[in-house]
């Protein structure tokens, strides 16, 4: 990993998206020492997709970053995520709502995917209700495919749920298909591999 390199992707992926998106950097595949990296390159927002991980490179880099949590979210991992992000993007349990103190979005699954945690889009509104946290939008994973295009459809029918229950931040949009994501009005983007290879 080199700190031009991912510095150069950075600012390429800051110029496709525009100045309203917050690029997140996942770094699930990042090392703790290879976190040294991120910080020359100027990156300022991680996520991280486990708590194990996330608590080892914040004891490490605590102050480098802004942390965000995008890996699923365990009820009984909620107030130690909570001690350390500033916002979880995958809250979809009433256990865990119960046990964040961090602003959250509502990871919706919108394709139905048995193999994919989130909200059925037809819960989301009752959830919503009685959720104690602090909503501020929805995040999404559209199923995997190799044309950006695919993801299209999801990504607006998010956009147009979240504007229907009045919430703004929008997590949509990874490596693969970022661009789209941004064009149908995405917040937040999780990008990781197009950082570190391209």
């Amino acid at each position: 990993m080199n700190a031009d390199r991912v510095r150069a992707s950075h600012e390429r992926i800051r110029a496709e998206v525009g100045p309203a998106v917050t690029i997140v950097a996942a770094t699930k595949y990042v090392s703790v020492e290879d976190m040294a990296v991120l910080v020359e390159a100027g990156i300022d927002v991680v996520g991280e997709n486990r708590l194990q991980d996330l608590l080892a490179k914040h004891d490490r880099w605590g102050d480098a970053f802004r942390w965000h949590f995008i890996g699923h979210l365990q009820s009984r991992k909620a107030k130690q995520v909570s001690d350390v992000c500033e916002l979880v993007h995958s809250l979809d349990s009433d256990s865990a709502a119960e046990r964040l103190t961090v602003p959250a979005l509502v990871q919706v699954n919108l394709a139905g995917e048995e193999t994919k945690s989130g909200v059925p889009p037809g819960e989301l509104e009752a959830f919503l209700a009685r959720a104690p946290a602090e909503i501020r939008g929805l995040s999404t994973m559209p199923p995997l495919s190799d044309d950006p295009e695919a993801s299209r459809p999801y990504f607006r029918r998010l956009r147009e749920l979240a504007a229907s229950l009045g919430l703004k931040e929008l997590s949509m949009g990874t490596s693969q298909d970022y661009r789209v994501a941004a064009e149908e009005g995405a917040t937040f983007v999780r990008v990781g591999s197009v950082l570190w290879h391209d």
